[in-house]
């Protein structure tokens, strides 16, 4: 909700330039890999439940920050602590549906659980717009701030298995900056960012892009028709993969974005266009949770933790920064053969996948 109005925000009050605006919009992001980066190795230690609550509440306690900022500086501070607040927050409760989701469902649980990034991509986005224009910041920040104290009581009530007290003991509270990334997830986290830099095209651009094609009222169902396609076929591919394997769905899916990305750069109607939107969900709607699910799937549940925090670390540094490498290039290639370029970048997504772990799935499900 506030990523597409913040920018404005800055804007308005501060009169900030367009540079500054994208700053504030972006630093949040750099905040949040910094807050993945830092929890990662640490959750088991401190406890999987104690830190998705500290998460939350500072979550909460930095959207309220929002009503005392007052110049562009501070703004972007509390961007910044806000990011590093989701990072925290979001890992530890990615950790913690991990354990709680039974291993034979992992990929259904998983799936299930990523519809709410699905659900807050849709309706965010559309709430910030249309309490823009019907309302004032201050309203915007106050369901933000509504939300965010939703999510903490939510986190309360929740049931999170632990590490038992001996192995947390032993543990301790180690920190290594050499052990930032689980080193077994790090081959589905390759996969998830050349997959992740076909959607950020899509999010980056598609509507300067439909502009471009005079299709703006059909692109303003893309998201929409998007999210759909994927609450719908999620639970679907989730339980198709517990049972027949990560293969079965990864390959296919890869093809259908690849697809979905072709469509896309041919598009001369509203049909193609929602057409397009169809295929991109049922193709990186489903990889992604899909490639979670394998990057948990293949380190032993102590280190769950840090296989989720480097999963979505690789996720999001593709949706941070993949906007402006390639927007780097639009002026190159124009919108057409980036996204051509983007279906060609999916097939090589598959054929990753395959290399980095399809011929050696087997050795580490045995290995995990």
């Amino acid at each position: 909700m506030l990523i597409v109005v913040v920018g404005a925000y800055a804007i308005e009050a501060y009169g900030s330039s367009l540079s500054e605006a994208g700053l504030v919009a972006g630093i949040f992001v750099i905040g949040t890999l910094l807050g993945r980066l830092v929890i990662g190795q640490l959750i088991d230690s401190i406890g999987r439940k104690k830190t998705m609550i500290v998460g939350t509440a500072t979550f909460a306690l930095t959207t309220s920050l929002y009503f005392l900022s007052d110049s562009v500086a501070t703004l972007i501070v509390v961007r910044f602590l806000h990011g590093i607040a989701l990072g925290v927050g979001s890992t530890a409760a990615g950790t913690a549906v991990a354990h709680i989701i039974p291993p034979d469902r992992k990929a259904e649980g998983i799936g299930h659980f990523s519809l709410s990034t699905t659900l807050a991509s849709a309706i965010g986005p559309f709430l910030g717009l249309w309490l823009l224009q019907h309302a004032s910041f201050i309203w915007i920040f106050a369901s933000s701030l509504t939300v965010s104290v939703l999510g903490l009581l939510a986190a309360t009530r929740l049931q999170v298995p632990e590490m038992d007290a001996a192995h947390r003991a032993a543990r301790g509270f180690e920190f290594s900056f050499g052990r930032l990334l689980e080193r077994r997830a790090l081959p589905i986290a390759a996969v998830t960012i050349l997959a992740g830099l076909c959607y950020a095209s899509v999010l980056a651009f598609i509507n300067v892009y439909a502009v471009e094609l005079d299709l703006v009222t059909a692109a303003s169902f893309f998201f929409i028709v998007y999210s759909v396609v994927v609450l719908c076929s999620r639970p679907l591919t989730g339980r198709l993969m517990d049972r027949k394997g990560s293969g079965v769905v990864v390959y296919p899916c890869c093809a259908l974005l690849a697809v979905g990305m072709a469509v896309l750069a041919n598009a001369h109607s509203a049909a193609m266009l929602l057409v397009a939107a169809a295929l991109i969900g049922l193709g990186f709607g489903n990889l992604q949770s899909a490639l979670y699910a394998v990057a948990v799937k293949v380190v032993v549940p102590q280190r769950m933790g840090m296989a989720t925090s480097t999963f979505f670390i690789f996720l999001d540094a593709s949706l941070g920064f993949g906007p402006y490498l390639l927007g780097l290039t639009i002026s190159h290639m124009g919108y057409r053969n980036l996204y051509w370029s983007m279906a060609a970048l999916a097939v090589l997504s598959m054929a990753a996948f395959y290399l980095l772990h399809g011929r050696h799935a087997a050795r580490l499900r045995a290995a995990a």
